[in-house]
């Protein structure tokens, strides 16, 4: 008669395998929707993070043509394609400028949030104690 290790060793099996079905599944219906959405004159994105607008695919060599700038085509293998940028996509910035712009945001608002000093960062006598040291300045009578 087996033992209760051997019953929840196998029931912690059953909930991989399940779980390994279920992922799977998931992975596959995401791959049909992005198949699904990918059309010519889409603007997509690769998964070396090339943007651009699809001009062309062929299913049989499996390349895409995509126009990067007008006049510019760059033929991949369709498989790098990662997503297709829609025009709701508030959460990625569109221009270089954008993302300094929101680092910058991010920063001083994480620093004005943080009133620990930084790795690094030189710290007063006065900030570290409540009361503050004083120095005495020498006298020619010291001398």
């Amino acid at each position: 008669m087996p033992d209760l290790t051997t019953y929840l060793m196998l029931a912690v099996l059953a909930v991989l395998i399940f779980f390994m079905f279920r992922n799977s599944r998931k992975r596959k219906a995401q791959a049909e929707d992005l198949r699904s959405q990918i059309v010519p004159g889409a603007e997509i994105m690769t998964n070396f993070g090339l943007y651009g607008t699809l001009i062309s695919l062929d299913d049989i060599t499996k390349v895409a043509e995509v126009e990067t700038s007008p006049g510019n085509i760059v033929r991949v293998h369709s498989q790098t394609i990662a997503k297709v940028v829609t025009g709701d996509d508030s959460d990625e910035p569109r221009s270089v400028e954008e993302a300094m712009e929101r680092a910058n945001r991010e920063a001083l608002a994480a620093e004005e949030a943080s009133t620990e000093p930084q790795f690094g960062e030189r710290v007063d006598d006065e900030a570290v104690n409540s009361e503050p040291t004083t120095v005495k300045k020498p006298t020619k009578a010291d001398d």
